[in-house]
C-alpha cells in the first residue's frame, strides 16, 4: 500500500507545493503553526480541493487535475481526526456512532473498547474533551477506513489526558494495517507516535525520513530547528587543510576547526548547529577581563544573561560579547538539575563552553 501526493493550492498571498509518498504504516508532518499541515490533510481527504496535482492511494485516484479526477469525501474512505472532534451536536454520542455504521454489535463493541459505557445517550456538549476524542475515534474507525489522518488530536487536551489518548491511539495504530499520518508542532509527539516523519515550512514539504535519521541527520535549516536544535550560527568558509576544515562562526563569535567526517564540499556550508544539551560547560574566570586570547580551540567564551528553571533541567542562555548579535547570537546550554546545583553553576558570572566538534550539525544553505 502506498499514498502519493502531488498538490498545488494557493491560499491568498500563501502557496502549498507539497510532493512526498509514504507506506504503509504510520507517518508524521512536522511544521510550525500555519505552514500548510492541516491544508495538506484536508486535501487529501477530499475536504479542500487542489488547484493542481495528483492523490493516490493504494492504486485508487483520489484527485487528477490534468484527468478531470476528483472524488467525493465520502467515496476515498479516508477517516479524519479533526481537532475539534467535529461531532454531531444534536446527536448523541450513540447516533453520532450509528452514522458510521448501521450494526448494533458494532457499536457495543467500540463503546466497551473506548471505554464510552454509561455515555450513549449523552450529547456532545454534556462530554469532557477526553471522552469527545474517544467518541470521535470510535466513529472514525467504525467506518473501517483505509487511511487515517490525525489534525493535531491532543491540542486540547491536558497533560494528563494528552498522555493516555496517546497511547491508546498508538495502540490502535500499532494494529492498524493501512497508512496513518498524524499533524503535529511537536516534535516529541511525531518521535513516540510514527516511524516516518516529514518537514514542512512555507508550504512546502521539504523531505520525509525515517525517524531516527531524520532527527539524527538534518538536511536543511528549518528541518533542524524543527528537531528541537536551539543553537545555530552563520558560518563562513575560510579554508581547507588537510583533513581539517576552518570556518568563522558569526553568532557564536569563534573561529571553528572541524576534522572532516564524509564526502561533501565543506565550501556550501552555511550553517553549524549543536544540541542545547551537548555543551561541556565550563566556569570562565576570566568573563571579566574579556581575555578572549585565552579561549581555547572550539570553546564559546560567554556571559550569562538568564537562567530559566525547567521540570528537571535548567536552560541557561548565555551570550558571547564578540558575536555578530545576529538572530542566534543567544546560546542555549541545558542542564540538569542535578549538575547545576553540584558545580554551583548559579554562582557562574562566565561560561566556557566546549563544543564536542562529532556532535555539530553541517547544515549547506
Amino acid at each position: 500500500m502506498a499514498l502519493i501526493v502531488r498538490i498545488k493550492k494557493k491560499l491568498g498571498d500563501f502557496s502549498l507545493d507539497v510532493s512526498f509518498q509514504t507506506e504503509r504504516g504510520r507517518m508524521a508532518i512536522l511544521g510550525a503553526s500555519g505552514c500548510g499541515k492541516s491544508m495538506t490533510l484536508k486535501c487529501i481527504a477530499g475536504i479542500e480541493t487542489p488547484d493542481e496535482g495528483y492523490i493516490e492511494l493504494d492504486g485508487r485516484v483520489f484527485f487528477d487535475s490534468e484527468h478531470h479526477i476528483n472524488r467525493k469525501p465520502q467515496e476515498r474512505n479516508v477517516g479524519y481526526l479533526f481537532q475539534d472532534y467535529a461531532l454531531f451536536p444534536t446527536m448523541t454520542v450513540y447516533e453520532n456512532l450509528r452514522c458510521a455504521t448501521k450494526k448494533d454489535e458494532e457499536i457495543k463493541q467500540y463503546v466497551e473498547r473506548f471505554c464510552l459505557q454509561g455515555l450513549e445517550h449523552l450529547y456532545p456538549r454534556a462530554l469532557s474533551g477526553g471522552q469527545k476524542q474517544r467518541v470521535a475515534l470510535a466513529r472514525m474507525l467504525a467506518k473501517h477506513p483505509d487511511l487515517i489522518l490525525f489534525d493535531e488530536p491532543f491540542s486540547a487536551l491536558d497533560n494528563h489526558l494528552r498522555t493516555h489518548m496517546e497511547r491508546e491511539i498508538m495502540g490502535l495504530l500499532e494494529e492498524y494495517e493501512g497508512i496513518s499520518i498524524l499533524v503535529s508542532h511537536d516534535r516529541n509527539e511525531v518521535f513516540r507516535m510514527t516511524e516516518r516523519i516529514g518537514v514542512m515550512c512555507d508550504g512546502t514539504m521539504l523531505c520525509v525520513e525515517e525517524k531516527h535519521e531524520f532527527f539524527n541527520h538534518p538536511k536543511s535549516l528549518a528541518q533542524t530547528l524543527l528537531t528541537g536544535c536551539k543553537n545555530v550560527s552563520r558560518v563562513t568558509f575560510l579554508k581547507e587543510d588537510g583533513n581539517k576544515v576552518y570556518y568563522e562562526a558569526k553568532d557564536w563569535g569563534i573561529p571553528m576547526v572541524l576534522t572532516k567526517r564524509e564526502e561533501r564540499d565543506y565550501s556550501k556550508v552555511s550553517y553549524l548547529a549543536l544540541r542545547a544539551h551537548f555543551f561541556h560547560g565550563m566556569e570562565w574566570k576570566d568573563a571579566s577581563q574579556e581575555d578572549f586570547l585565552s579561549v581555547p580551540q572550539n570553546c564559546i567564551p560567554c556571559t550569562l544573561v538568564r537562567s530559566v528553571e525547567d521540570t528537571f533541567s535548567m536552560s541557561v542562555l548565555l551570550s558571547n560579547p564578540k558575536a555578530s548579535g545576529g538572530e542566534y547570537s543567544l546560546i542555549t546550554y541545558e542542564v540538569d538539575h542535578g549538575v547545576w546545583e553540584k558545580e554551583g553553576m548559579e554562582h557562574w558570572k562566565g561560561f566556557l563552553l566546549e563544543i564536542p566538534e562529532e556532535k555539530v550539525i553541517l547544515l549547506d544553505m
